[in-house]
């Protein structure tokens, strides 16, 4: 099943697409997330996820029916790109494999970054979406609990675990918004892997 969009031949109108519904359906959320992530969510209207996608404004409408589902299919995409490329956890154990790779993944997904950020205060305003805001970040705690335990066997505790994590998340939106930039994200994740590798040789130390 395949829904169409008429072409335009107007000039500077971007050309519209033939997209299958699955197809089209992914493609308008990335939309939806781009178009949050660089404008805020006031400005998250069906027409301007249809002309960053390049389609219909009916076909928009025709897949959620109303902003408020758009705003919360957005959301659940986001957690599920999200999660399927984070760094928190990459399984060896090593203090300088944790977060490899931050300072890019800022660069690379920068709306998708500031989206989440934009849900996370939205979720304020609105506690209806509180829940899949925390499911997002228990998921991110998770990961980083797993990979600290890894690092240091015993001694990873969820109090540590947050103030960790904290640490990422306010590097992450220090240089999204410029208050730092990739370097100081880079020379902060040295600091932050030495104490990890400081504390995983004392821990082993004392087991000794």
């Amino acid at each position: 099943m395949t829904e169409s969009a008429e072409p335009t031949h107007q000039s500077g109108t971007r050309s519209r697409k033939r997209l299958g519904y699955g197809e089209g359906r992914e493609a308008l959320l990335k939309a939806a997330v781009r178009v949050v992530g660089r404008q805020g969510l006031r400005h998250l209207t069906y027409r301007a996820v249809a002309e960053e996608a390049g389609v219909t404004h009916g076909l928009v409408v025709h897949h959620f029916g109303s902003r408020d589902a758009l705003i919360e299919e957005s959301l659940a995409y986001a957690v599920r790109v999200s999660l399927s490329s984070s760094l928190l956890e990459p399984g060896t154990g090593r203090p300088e494999d944790f977060v490899s790779g931050l300072a890019d993944m800022v660069e690379d997904d920068a709306d998708g970054q500031a989206y989440q950020y934009e849900l996370l205060l939205e979720a304020r305003r609105r506690p209806e979406l509180l829940a899949q805001v925390r499911a997002l970040y228990d998921e991110y705690f998770g990961a980083s609990q797993r990979e600290l335990a890894r690092i240091l066997p015993g001694d990873a505790s969820p109090a540590f675990n947050r103030l960790v994590f904290a640490a990422l998340d306010g590097l992450v939106l220090h240089q999204l918004t410029g208050i730092g930039d990739r370097a100081d994200t880079e020379a902060a994740l040295a600091e932050l892997r030495s104490l990890l590798r400081t504390l995983g040789e004392r821990a082993q130390d004392n087991r000794d």
